[in-house]
């Protein structure tokens, strides 16, 4: 990993479309200043976890990391807002590198996609007919037939998101493995998900796809219609986000599985 600057002074301020969040951003720029994009040591992300994940995709090939601050309404992704200290937070915060997913998909009409997921690659039901999935691991079938509303693979970073929602493990952030979670499955009923090496390769096909078409969803990136979907970690991505000193993504991941 590239090391932070030793010290931090130059930023660039970019904020969601929101109304507070863009207030906030008029008033840290009256404080701080702000540099142009390309002379900025540290981006600082003032929206939601929408909004921190659409950034990230923004700077995929940027090796600058990003501070966020909550201007929404999740914000786990997100520092805590304070206009005070702003430069003292940022110099003592902490990094997470994170590795993004790599979806590929084929259609029904034989159109191939890619797309990046910094969260999750997702497939779900289309109609009131439930999604048949067939699922193989680095080239082997695993499970033959999946019944469900639709499945999704988790990188440690999205897994306290809709993975959590979907009853899957929370991972933390050095881990290295990817949960790969079913939602509302029918049939194995009491399959729960498996946990996956962060090497691994996933395939799933689409059963039955003109009876019951699926989706496919990378974080936002919507195919529709998919018959095939290839998931795997690209290790070549390096995006790093700033934390708190005391509060990292780590830590963050760690406190949210003792919560009540």
């Amino acid at each position: 990993m590239t090391a932070l600057p030793s010290q931090i002074t130059r930023l660039h301020f970019v904020a969601s479309d929101r109304s507070e969040a863009q207030d906030a951003r008029a008033r840290l720029i009256a404080r701080y200043g702000d540099c142009q994009e390309t002379d900025a040591q540290v981006i600082v992300a003032l929206g939601g976890d929408g909004f921190m994940l659409e950034t990230l995709h923004r700077n995929l090939d940027d090796v600058r990391p990003i501070y966020g601050m909550n201007q929404g309404s999740v914000g786990f992704l997100m520092n805590e807002y304070s206009e005070d200290g702003l430069l003292d937070r940022i110099n003592a915060a902490e990094c997470a590198v994170i590795h993004p997913l790599v979806m590929r998909t084929v259609d029904r009409g034989g159109r191939e996609d890619r797309a990046l997921a910094i969260n999750e690659v997702s497939l779900l039901r289309q109609t009131r007919q439930t999604a048949k999935l067939e699922i193989s691991i680095d080239g082997k079938v695993r499970m033959h037939e999946l019944v469900c509303d639709g499945l999704l693979v988790s990188t440690p970073a999205g897994s306290t998101a809709y993975n959590l929602s979907a009853y899957g493990p929370i991972i933390p952030i050095d881990a290295r493995v990817l949960a790969l979670t079913p939602i509302s499955a029918f049939r194995p009923r009491r399959w729960r998900g498996a946990l996956l090496s962060h090497t691994a390769k996933v395939a799933l096909k689409v059963l039955e796809a003109d009876k019951r078409p699926v989706s496919a969803v990378a974080d936002n990136f919507e195919v529709r219609d998919v018959v095939t979907v290839h998931i795997a970690e690209d290790r070549d991505i390096r995006l790093r986000m700033l934390f708190d000193a005391g509060r990292s993504l780590e830590e963050r991941v760690l406190a949210e599985q003792f919560s009540v």
